[in-house]
């Protein structure tokens, strides 16, 4: 049955919008190459209420969405309370998903990481990533995700390893379609709950909802 993550979240507003949703994660990208970067003193503030706005759900996980980034800044981030779980986008390999894991040591929760793989035409190798937590399954491309295009979902339908979230594309129209083919852990959105470029607040909700209906559906065999 699948989880919801909206990703991206910048704005007081979109902090209003996931606490009335309530999605099980929600992403700040902390990635420079991403219109929707914050900063680490925007992304406290938005979680905690720093700007006037309610402080995020405490059922809400927070994930950080990285490229490349050094340890050292990720493992401040996760003990100082800005981010529950970390996802990484970059060439990190199983040696740098070590250092984390040891480097976050003795905090409780646990970081737990999400390792984004972009996938083609075909089933993609996952021998170099390590031992993440989960895999993020994403459409290929030289931007490291983003791109708002889906792949073709066939090509995880035998897949039978670390359960994933699956990004890239999704929007309400195709959601149910998705989880339908191959219920993911986890499924992953950003710009299809956008309007001109920013969240909104009601595809957000409409969203969440959709999934969450199809969750119960499934749950009780009706589908």
């Amino acid at each position: 049955m699948s989880n919801v993550k909206i990703c991206g979240l910048s704005r007081e507003e979109d902090i209003t919008a996931v606490n009335h949703a309530l999605p099980d994660y929600i992403g700040f990208v902390f990635a420079a190459a991403s219109r929707r970067q914050v900063t680490p003193d925007q992304a406290y503030k938005l979680r905690t209420g720093g700007y006037g706005n309610p402080p995020l759900h405490p059922n809400i996980k927070t994930v950080g969405v990285f490229v490349n980034e050094k340890v050292e800044v990720i493992i401040d981030l996760y003990k100082n309370g800005v981010i529950d779980m970390v996802q990484l986008h970059g060439d990190e390999d199983a040696g740098y998903i070590a250092r984390l894991r040891e480097q976050s040591g003795g905090k409780t929760p646990p970081l737990q990481i999400i390792k984004a793989v972009g996938v083609g035409d075909k089933m993609p190798s996952l021998q170099s990533i390590g031992e993440p937590d989960y895999i993020l399954f994403d459409t290929l491309s030289e931007q490291r995700g983003g791109t708002g295009t889906s792949f073709d979902w066939n090509v995880l339908k035998k897949y039978k390893g670390l359960p994933y979230f699956l990004a890239g594309g999704l929007t309400f129209a195709n959601a149910a379609e998705a989880i339908t083919l191959l219920s993911p852990f986890c499924v992953d959105v950003s710009g299809g709950v956008e309007t001109d470029g920013v969240k909104d607040a009601k595809k957000i909700y409409e969203f969440v909802d959709l999934v969450k209906r199809i969750t119960v559906s499934k749950r009780h065999g009706f589908s």
